[in-house]
């Protein structure tokens, strides 16, 4: 409750700060901006409190409307707080050289300018996010290079998808839409890293079904993600199995393709050890109980276990979770707080791949970090 309260707190001094940096003199603005707020304001928190009843109607609007508000604010709170910035470093700078007219009337209509600047700004970053977000995943083809890898492994494919969402805003038609696409690609294997979910397996059961139409020469596997605790992962994880993929709890199976030996290994979200015994992620007991392999792969939802994986032995560790900052100015941020964000990545022995995330979380927004399906194919080096 502590924790909730705190970001009910900054929620709404954000909104106060914007409302009070941005407030104008004309009723009709004023009316328009503070209901606009308001209505942000008290529905994003909401979403939250409501997404366990995904798969509702009155629940999913709610959801849908809170999540697109969120989205919107977070861009016009940033752009706002970009505004103040430079306009303080405009003051500073007005102090050595004139770069502000002198005549308080016109600095006045600047100021006013900028504020219609940034709503303007906004609403234009916004509605691009949406229009791309619903285009779809484009796939992304890489190959890894793997050192005396056998011919029968040389150009052996594996599908990933990752933090899928099911829910309020992903429904049926997009979780289909993406099952197509991935048998299009026709893979050896697929891989699902976490975050198919939020919410209750009873709500969403309908729109997670088509992925038991997901074909590949070696089927799919699935590890948890941190979405998976937030939505009841014991249920989850008999939910997936049921649809005929395999999850991978801190586990391993060995593939036999040809000749050669593939080693799939997979482990829990890093939060999974506070929610559930046993799921605490552990790449080096799993690499060191496994079955010799000629390549080993490791599923793992969070990019940052990859030194773990690196040191536990494996050949390529296949990741989601940042979704590459989702859209912009995000795309800037996530940098600070993530080492690894997105792409393929050499750690150690080991390579890296970070899927941006299949579709969305929260917001339905892309832009500048466009959702991918990927379809990674290994070579001998």
């Amino acid at each position: 409750m502590t924790f909730f309260l705190v970001v009910i707190g900054i929620w709404a001094l954000a909104h106060l700060y914007v409302g009070w940096r941005l407030w104008g003199p004309e009723p009709a603005y004023r009316w328009g901006l503070g209901l606009t707020l308001l209505v942000s304001f008290a529905t994003a928190p909401t979403s939250f409190i409501v997404m366990s009843r995904s798969g509702e109607l009155w629940a999913d609007v709610l959801q849908g409307v809170g999540f697109v508000a969120m989205g919107a604010f977070s861009i016009l709170w940033v752009l706002t707080v970009a505004r103040d910035l430079a306009w303080l470093a405009a003051l500073g700078l007005d102090k050595v050289v004139a770069v502000l007219p002198e005549d308080p009337d016109r600095r006045a209509f600047l100021r006013r300018g900028l504020d219609v600047g940034v709503l303007g700004a906004s609403a234009v970053l916004t509605t691009a996010a949406v229009v791309r977000a619903k285009m779809g995943a484009t796939v992304e083809v890489v190959e890894v290079l793997i050192e005396d890898l056998p011919s029968d492994l040389n150009g052996f494919r594996i599908a990933q998808v990752s933090d899928i969402h099911v829910g309020a805003t992903v429904r049926r038609g997009h979780v289909q839409a993406i099952v197509d696409q991935v048998n299009a690609l026709e893979a050896d294997l697929i891989a699902i890293t976490g975050d198919l979910v939020d919410g209750s397996v009873e709500g969403l059961t309908p729109h997670v079904d088509p992925l038991r139409g997901l074909k590949a020469t070696h089927g799919a596997a699935f590890c948890t993600g941190n979405h998976e605790y937030y939505s009841g992962a014991g249920p989850w994880c008999a939910k997936v199995e049921e649809l005929g993929i395999r999850v991978l709890t801190n586990a391993s199976v060995v593939l036999e393709h040809g000749d050669a030996r593939v080693l799939l290994a997979g482990v829990p979200d890093r939060q999974g050890g506070r929610f559930l015994e046993g799921h605490r992620p552990d790449p080096v007991a799993v690499a060191e109980a496994a079955e010799p392999a000629d390549v080993r792969v490791l599923l793992s939802h969070q990019p940052i276990t990859a030194t773990e994986g690196a040191r536990a032995g494996f050949d390529l560790q296949l990741s989601g979770h940042t979704h590459a900052g989702q859209y912009f100015p995000f795309t800037l941020f996530i940098r600070l707080g993530q080492r690894w964000t997105e792409g393929l990545h050499r750690v150690g022995e080991m390579w890296l791949y970070v899927n941006r995330g299949t579709t969305w979380w929260g917001p339905p927004l892309r832009l500048g970090a466009p959702q991918e399906v990927t379809l990674l194919t290994l070579r001998r080096a």
